[in-house]
């Protein structure tokens, strides 16, 4: 039985007429300022292309501005399907977007920055880009590892029939909001665990990286499927949330049930000095979709956590909703830690 309470905030953006977000909003990047948060957002228009949306908020419920244009949109043949799933940190003076960037093709982890929310340099494809036949080679040299990275949904493909490169899925890219030991780290998700990068400079990501990266990938998989609701695959979710009792990781879920797949909203601890330490996680969900607005839409069954915020000691947590709109919870963070760490993992 949970010890705390979870407070349905209700839905905080829809869609709209206009042109770019005519289909739904979903899976928001947050970053509060005092009391001012800003909600970068996934719009979506008809024929699911994405771009990314922007609105403000004043305090954690109230939005007062919302643009009439995307704020980020497709610029590259990289993304030149969509700018998907944004979720944001500031790390000195500089605010770090990464978001999946579709071709049509792959679904890979990008990144962009900013000092203003206004200006934006864009620094292409952050994973790896390998195919699934260059990540199956490497992997498979690793006597520990696990067949669970040889399933179906994990494609098998090298090239699509006109030559292009097929790559291995590589998403839900989340930068922590801080350096640990002097690293830039960050969660990527190839199904079905979360994996965790850790560089001294982001122009490390090269070809070489990767290679020795796969090679010792079975070292960088730092968060690993448990329970039932996990049963499917997990994925990061919001930015890790600093506490003095660790991180805390609010990520998604998925179980395969007979209606399909349901996606919940889960959360853990991590050790602050080492992400790869599991300190607790819940054995049950965070929530799940109960609400008519998180079970029916462009895809039922859908609570995906992508940013959150705290004001005082309550914590928000923004979520696409059903693939359609976004919407909000709200708990109190020190019972939340409280559970969790009633589940701390025995020695």
């Amino acid at each position: 039985m949970k010890m705390f309470d979870i407070k349905r905030e209700g839905i905080i953006l829809e869609k709209t007429d206009l042109a770019f977000e005519n289909e739904g909003v979903m899976n928001p990047a947050v970053i509060a300022d005092g009391n001012t948060v800003h909600l970068l957002y996934r719009a979506v228009r008809e024929g699911n292309h994405s771009t990314i949306g922007y609105c403000r908020l004043d305090g954690p419920l109230k939005v007062v501005h919302r643009d009439k244009v995307p704020l980020l949109y497709p610029e590259f043949e990289y993304e030149s399907m969509g700018v998907e799933d944004p979720r944001i940190v500031k790390i000195d003076d500089t605010y770090y977007i990464s978001y999946t960037a579709y071709d049509s093709t792959n679904a890979l982890g990008a990144l962009a920055v900013s000092k203003d929310l206004k200006h934006f340099t864009k620094k292409g494809i952050i994973t790896s880009g390998f195919t699934y036949s260059q990540f199956e080679k490497l992997i498979s040299s690793n006597d520990s590892f696990s067949d669970k990275y040889f399933r179906s949904y994990n494609n098998r493909e090298t090239h699509t029939e006109a030559g292009k490169p097929i790559c291995l899925i590589d998403k839900d890219l989340v930068f922590f909001p801080r350096k640990i030991n002097g690293k830039l780290c960050f969660f990527h998700r190839i199904k079905p665990d979360i994996q965790l990068v850790c560089v001294d400079n982001l122009k490390e990501l090269k070809y070489d990286f990767w290679i020795n990266y796969f090679l010792n990938f079975s070292q960088h998989i730092m968060f690993e499927a448990k329970y039932d609701h996990e049963s499917s695959y997990i994925g990061a979710g919001c930015p890790p949330i600093e506490l003095p009792e660790g991180w805390l990781m609010i990520y998604h879920t998925v179980r395969d049930t007979p209606s399909g797949y349901l996606y919940s909203a889960s959360a853990a601890l991590l050790d602050l000095d080492n992400p790869n330490i599991e300190i607790a996680r819940l054995p049950y969900p965070l929530f799940s979709p109960e609400m008519d607005y998180e079970l029916t839409g462009v895809v039922n069954q859908v609570v995906f956590p992508t940013g959150a915020a705290q004001f005082g000691d309550t914590l928000y947590i923004y979520y696409g909703a059903a693939d359609k709109c976004i919407a909000c919870v709200s708990l109190k963070t020190r019972d939340l830690v409280k559970e969790i760490l009633s589940y701390r993992k025995t020695p």
